[in-house]
Parts: structure tokens; C-alpha cells; sequence
């Protein structure tokens, strides 16, 4: 490269004249090396890969999905508000943000709820490749305008109906009956649950449902006593007022468990202020992930919610769609792994 052309490279973002001058190769070498259609030496791609590294040369997005039909963007929906629990929600995006990138793909975040709406609007701008949507419920309005769009579409969360497109999600009735089973092989005698918000019950997220349902079903084997408390609203002086029905059973044999890491939390300082210790008094198993379990100060005994293994099945779904695959959709279940046992569960048979 010249002192004039580094020079200018300097002053404005560099182009595919200045790779070619780089790389010592013609401009319509270049542009067959960023197509990948064309055939050309191994040692003339490297040279020209290495002179786009050097100048950071990025091809126009426009230009190319001109000439491919792609945008390699994908639009990621996914509700993000002050009454959700971002800590849990935060590794799912960057999990799928993460395999995107490993397919040269880009994500979009839509984090308002405009339903169908939002979903229609994307696509009419023809700025995305595919579509993931994430927080799905049973009778999700957004389905139907997914369903109809000539693109791929995966549902994170199970819908009554999904309308022929693939579906992932986690088994939370498996991840019930874990914890119940935990409990129980511990020697507990009671299992409080703490419920959902009222508002939030009312949306009817299946892997909510099924997780009080796996709770039942094994705590009705186990011969253990279970009751799930309920709240009114989602805050903390909602919570804190359950709090005498939470612990009724703390002196014989109680074992709580919960989901997301904001609930957690809570029930940590609501047992530090009855000069309640977690591993001693009572047990308190987490539906989190792991990363959520481990920072707490009582290490918290969890079932990992896999957001990572979850994120990685519904992209790898996708990728498939997007390189042609046409057979029927399918849903995948994520199953969950093991309880990891940390400082906050009783084993009471060892107890004298």
C-alpha cells in the first residue's frame, strides 16, 4: 500500500479498492472472496482475508444482500421489563447472540411486548433472516403472524398450538420432581413452594404450570406434604407477607423451593431476618442457573436451568432451517441434568 493510499485509509473507512491494493490483487478478486462463489486459490483468498483483517474492512450489508437475498441478521423477541428477572434471562441472549456470530449472523433485540404487531413490522422491513421468540405462551397471539412469514421461526416455550414451527423449551415438570426427590432422599417432611405472582400466573406459561405439576406428582409419591404459596403482586412486601405461611413447617423438616435467582434471593434475607440459617434449619433448593446459584452467600443447592444448552438447541434448529432444511417441525425438550448440592440443603438423615 502507498503513503497516499494508508493515508486516506485513515480518514474515511476503507474500501474494496484499498484491500485490493493490500492485498496486491484486483478489485473483482475481492469481491469473489467476500462472495465465496467463485473459485480462488487458497493462497489469494488468505491474502485477501489478511488485508481486509488489517484495513478492518467490513463489506456493505446492503450490497450484500443484494447479491445473496440475506441479511444475516436475526430478530431475537424477548420481554425485558422491571417485573421480569434480567439475571436469568441475560444468558439465554447471549448464548444465542454468541452461536449467531459463529454463523456470521447478527441479532436484532426486540424487548417491547407489540405482539404480532412487532413481528410484522420487522418483516415488512425485510431486515432479518429468521425470527427466534422467546417467553412463548400457550395461546401466544404472535404465533399465527410467525407462522405465516416465509422465513425460519423457532419458539422458545410451548404454545397449545404452534402452527408448524419447531418449538424448544425446558422440562420444568422433571425439574419439579428433581427437587421433590432431593427433599425427600434427605428426609424432609414438607416442601413449600413459593408461587408466581397472580398477574403473571394469569399469562399461563406452560413451563410454569408444568413445574407445580412435577412438584404434586412427586411429592404424592413421596408421601411428603406440599403447598405452593401464592402471591399477590411480584414485589418484595408481597413476598414478605407469605412469609408466616412459607415457614409454618420450619421446625419439622422444611425444604423450600423456588424459581429465578430474584426469588432466591429473597428468601435468603426473609431467613436471615428469622435468624433462620439455609443448610441448617431448613433446606432451600433454586430452579436457576448456576452461575445464580454459586453468588449468593449461602452457595445455593440448584437445578440448573441449562440456558445455555436451551439457547444452543433452538439456534442449531435454526442454522438448519436456514440452510434448507424442509422436514416437519418438531419440539425439543430440554431435559434437566442433576441437583447440585451445595450449602443450603439438610440431609437430616445423618442427623442424630
Amino acid at each position: 500500500m502507498t503513503a497516499n493510499t494508508a493515508s486516506r485509509t485513515q480518514n474515511r473507512p476503507p474500501t474494496s479498492k484499498d484491500v485490493a491494493a493490500l492485498a496486491g490483487v484486483s478489485q473483482s478478486t475481492v469481491s469473489f472472496v467476500i462472495n465465496g462463489k467463485y473459485n480462488v486459490s487458497e493462497s489469494t483468498r488468505r491474502k485477501v482475508q489478511e488485508a481486509m483483517r488489517k484495513l478492518n474492512y467490513q463489506p456493505n450489508a446492503g450490497a450484500r444482500t443484494l447479491r445473496t437475498n440475506k441479511t444475516n441478521i436475526i430478530s431475537l423477541f424477548v420481554e425485558i421489563h422491571e417485573s421480569l428477572d434480567a439475571n436469568e434471562t441475560t444468558p439465554y441472549i447471549d448464548t444465542i447472540v454468541a452461536q449467531a456470530r459463529k454463523h456470521d449472523y447478527d441479532v436484532i433485540l426486540s424487548t417491547t411486548n407489540e405482539g404480532s404487531a412487532g413481528i410484522n413490522r420487522l418483516a415488512g422491513k425485510s431486515i432479518c433472516d429468521a425470527f427466534i421468540l422467546m417467553d412463548v405462551q400457550p395461546d401466544d397471539e404472535r404465533i399465527p403472524a410467525a407462522a405465516a412469514l416465509n422465513m425460519p421461526v423457532v419458539l422458545i416455550g410451548r404454545p397449545n398450538d404452534a402452527m408448524g414451527l419447531d418449538v424448544v423449551d425446558f422440562d420444568t415438570r422433571e425439574a419439579a420432581r428433581m427437587a421433590v426427590r432431593e427433599l425427600a432422599e434427605t428426609g424432609h417432611r414438607h416442601v413449600a413452594i413459593v408461587g408466581d405472582a397472580m398477574v403473571a400466573s394469569q399469562q399461563g406459561y406452560k413451563f410454569v404450570e408444568d413445574f407445580y405439576a412435577g412438584a404434586a406428582d412427586e411429592a404424592s409419591r413421596s408421601g411428603l406434604e406440599l403447598s405452593i404459596v401464592p402471591r399477590i403482586t411480584g414485589d418484595w412486601a408481597s413476598f414478605a407477607a407469605t412469609a408466616d405461611q412459607l415457614l409454618a413447617h420450619r421446625d419439622d423438616r422444611l425444604g423450600i423451593i423456588v424459581r429465578q435467582p430474584r426469588m432466591t434471593e429473597w428468601v435468603l434475607r426473609l431467613l436471615d431476618q428469622r435468624r433462620i440459617v439455609p443448610g441448617k434449619d431448613v433446606s432451600l433448593i433454586a430452579h436457576c442457573a448456576d452461575l445464580a446459584a454459586k453468588s449468593f452467600p449461602y452457595p445455593v443447592t440448584n437445578i440448573s436451568t441449562l440456558p445455555e444448552q436451551l439457547s444452543t438447541a433452538a439456534t442449531d434448529i435454526l442454522f438448519t432451517r436456514l440452510e434448507g432444511d424442509r422436514s416437519p417441525a418438531h419440539t425439543q425438550l430440554v431435559r434437566p441434568a442433576e441437583v447440585t448440592r451445595r450449602a443450603t440443603t439438610v440431609d437430616w438423615n445423618t442427623r442424630d
